[in-house]
């Protein structure tokens, strides 16, 4: 098992930054990759980036390719995603995600946390 904890979302004015934390505690050792989504009032949930928790490769979804940046801190357990350039379309709430399967999908996460709201005001 594997618990999470997000923490930093808030309301930031369009063109402004963000960096939410995302600490994980339990069976850390067997995770492989780490995620964040974004679920928007009336939509589905879905993939904005992810990152390998061992050798720190990464994948995003278009729409933040340039502006956002996902890392790890393999020693705290912990995953960053560093917001800049918000604009109103980003405003969510955003979800981390961890996975213990060796994939790059974007839809086999096991455990999640529990979110934090991000609001851009244009």
């Amino acid at each position: 098992q594997v618990h999470l904890v997000e923490s930093g979302g808030g309301l930031v004015q369009a063109g402004g930054s963000l960096r939410l934390s995302c600490a994980a505690s339990g069976r850390t050792f067997s995770m492989f990759a780490a995620g964040w989504f974004r679920q928007a009032p009336g939509k589905e949930r879905e993939f904005v980036a992810a990152i390998n928790w061992s050798y720190g490769r990464t994948d995003y979804t278009d729409s933040v390719k340039g502006r956002f940046t996902i890392s790890r801190d393999n020693a705290k357990n912990t995953v960053y995603l560093q917001m800049n350039s918000l604009k109103p379309e980003d405003t969510a709430v955003y979800y981390c995600a961890t996975k213990c399967v060796s994939s790059w999908r974007r839809d086999d996460y096991d455990y999640w946390g529990q979110g934090t709201q991000v609001t851009v005001s244009s």
